[in-house]
């Protein structure tokens, strides 16, 4: 599976780099913390369901809370054909010690 840091992600944002960023967390938890950026929200027990809603022609970066759901959505989407596919690296409590320490880690 491949990885992202949140640096890099972070670069990829600021550069308005087109990709589709995948959150596949439970509703509840974007109400905990969020990264700004523009997202598509599919929790992961909806995502097998839900695939045509991801768009094959971007690359996908997916995130969850520590990493771990996302690296599971990652080889969903890898065996539901997608080909440019990596996930978050420690998702979105990393994102919150590396880039905005002002979001809560849970």
């Amino acid at each position: 599976m491949k990885e992202i840091t949140a640096e890099q992600l972070k670069e990829k944002i600021d550069n308005e780099e087109s990709f589709t960023l995948l959150d596949v967390r439970d509703a509840h938890e974007i109400y905990i913390s969020d990264i700004e950026a523009e997202k598509l929200h599919i929790p992961y027990e909806e995502l097998a369901v839900r695939l045509n809603e991801v768009p094959k022609e971007n690359s996908i970066i997916t995130f969850c809370r520590s990493g771990n759901t996302s690296g599971d959505a990652c080889k969903l989407l890898t065996d539901s054909g997608f080909k440019d596919v990596a996930s978050l690296k420690g998702g979105i409590n990393e994102w919150a010690k590396k880039i905005d320490p002002t979001l809560p880690v849970y």
